[in-house]
């Protein structure tokens, strides 16, 4: 599990350390460099992804940790997680240091792992300049029992959901690859139905995850009773649709006939939240879930749901950072930590605001009650601000 992200030189981040837990909430005014700590995390997937990274240990093994120069690996900044454009995109503008260089760092427990790249403006590639990596423990082995050069992260599990999801409709593709041979629901979720399609009898473990009044423990029946809590009564159909490349997806309510409808006719809200729900049911210990704006067209009482979901998925052992504009969603997770799903410091807080050098953090604390510590200046205060001026 990542402890913590270190960013140099990267978009809006001069340089920031910034502390990780299983699962970490993202908050802020836009455009303050949340989305941006995901993007760092999802470059580094998608450049491990891509084998840009493939000749890191060979190149270090002959040269020495840091030492390492190479043109033809780096990071990769437009792909499949990803797409940021050149080098000028992602510099940071007023860069610190002797040259422009780039470096992205990720700490798991004792060992940490940091590549430096090159700045070339108009480059899509950004080659190595240098990499920090254990190669070696002190026990003479591989640290955590890798191959030596990459997080655990990087082959434990990712998903990353982009805010711009799914939208409804009719039918979704059904890429054997992508959802059957990788496990990857698309950056947009759109690999979703057909996921769940295949996966549907798969026993979602006890826990916080599992679901108490689902019809059992099968991962449709429990995506199903997920999705009643946002919409109470709903029911999942996934089938493949013969002769074709397609899947599709029906929503079945109580009711005296039982009646089944098209995603097109219940609105975004479930549609777009299916893919956050089957992503948490699934994700298992030591994997890596991104998760931009869960709250997206759910109500309030949806996304406070949303947020108890969120929790138990990390509480099962797997890793979320997640990023939210919701008091809801807060909230959500403070309830579940004073109810003992999740430990005080189980559950991180950034808030991100604009700096004199870039984006500034401040991250409140949550105690066992699931009280905060501080509260900073337009942290979730927009509430008490209006009703302020609505009675005086």
């Amino acid at each position: 599990m990542l402890d913590q992200l270190t960013l140099t030189n990267f978009k809006a981040f001069q340089h920031m350390d910034l502390k990780l837990g299983p699962l970490t909430l993202l908050t802020g005014l836009n455009s303050s460099g949340k989305s941006s700590v995901l993007q760092a995390l999802g470059l580094l997937q998608q450049s491990y992804m891509a084998g840009d990274f493939d000749d890191v240990r060979d190149l270090v093994e002959e040269a020495g940790s840091g030492a390492v120069t190479a043109t033809d690996c780096g990071f990769l900044l437009n792909g499949e997680l990803v797409s940021l454009g050149t080098g000028r995109d992602v510099l940071h503008e007023d860069f610190v240091g002797d040259k422009a260089e780039i470096t992205l760092a990720v700490s798991e427990s004792a060992y940490r792992y940091s590549w430096t790249v090159a700045y070339a403006a108009e480059q899509n590639l950004l080659p190595l300049a240098g990499v920090d990596i254990p190669l070696i423990s002190e026990g003479g082995k591989p640290p955590l029992g890798a191959a030596a050069v990459v997080p655990a992260y990087f082959t434990a599990g990712f998903q990353y959901l982009h805010a711009d999801r799914i939208s409804p409709a009719e039918f979704y593709p059904r890429d054997h690859h992508a959802a059957i041979g990788r496990g990857f629901l698309g950056v947009r979720g759109e690999h979703t139905v057909n996921f769940l399609r295949h996966h549907a009898r798969d026993e979602v473990p006890e826990g916080p995850l599992r679901h108490p009044r689902a019809a059992s423990s099968r991962l449709l029946d429990q995506a199903a009773a997920w999705m009643g809590e946002l919409c109470p009564g709903v029911d999942l159909q996934a089938a493949a649709i013969d002769g074709t490349d397609s899947v599709r997806l029906s929503y079945g309510f109580d009711g005296p006939r039982g009646t089944r409808r098209r995603p097109t006719n219940v609105g975004f809200g479930l549609t777009y939240a299916l893919p956050i729900v089957v992503a948490c049911l699934t994700a298992r210990p030591g994997s890596l879930v991104l998760l931009e704006n869960p709250e997206a067209h759910l109500h309030p009482r949806g996304q406070t749901r949303m947020a108890a979901l969120v929790a138990g998925a990390a509480a099962q052992g797997a890793q979320l950072v997640v990023e939210t504009h919701s008091d809801h969603v807060l909230n959500g997770v403070r309830l579940a930590v004073k109810r003992g799903v999740l430990a005080p410091d189980g559950a991180v807080l950034h808030y991100f605001r604009g700096g004199t050098t870039g984006s500034e953090v401040a991250s409140p604390r949550i105690d066992r009650d699931g009280l905060l510590d501080q509260w900073p200046e337009g942290f979730f205060d927009e509430l008490e601000n209006t009703l302020d001026e609505l009675l005086t």
